[in-house]
């Protein structure tokens, strides 16, 4: 298991519901470190740029709306399997598929406002964490 990096956002429902740290706690706890943080309000255009991957899905235009409606805390996350890791901890997309326990069953609303966003793969995950953050604003805290 090599140690990655992957991008984690913590989406507008999951931060006007206030439970930032109980996510994060959840990553902390099954061997994820925060490296890297940066609480924004993305735009319709910079949601649009982001999820540009889905730009032909028929969810693309909502999915750009909610993402622009309220602060998202973007994260990085380090550690073994990093980018495996944090989507079984994240759960199914559907929060009525997620299995107990996750971060979806307990926190997401429905499949749109469903708390989190986790990289699919590395290398997204490497195009992801570019997009919110420089090589210096991570401070890796393997030793």
């Amino acid at each position: 298991m090599a140690v990655q990096r992957t991008l984690s956002i913590i989406k507008p429902d999951a931060v006007a519901k206030n439970v930032i740290g109980d996510i994060i706690r959840r990553f902390e706890e099954n061997g994820l470190t925060v490296i890297g943080t940066n609480m924004t309000h993305l735009s319709a255009a910079e949601a649009g740029r982001f999820y540009a991957v889905h730009a032909e899905r028929p969810f693309y235009k909502d999915l750009c709306s909610f993402m622009s409606s309220g602060p998202v805390l973007a994260m990085v996350l380090e550690g073994k399997n990093a980018v495996a890791l944090n989507r079984q901890l994240m759960g199914a997309t559907n929060p009525k598929e997620a299995e107990a326990g996750t971060i979806r069953a307990d926190h997401a609303d429905s499949i749109d406002a469903n708390a989190v966003h986790g990289s699919d793969s590395e290398e997204n995950a490497a195009n992801e964490i570019a997009f919110f953050f420089s090589d210096l604003d991570l401070q890796s805290r393997l030793a």
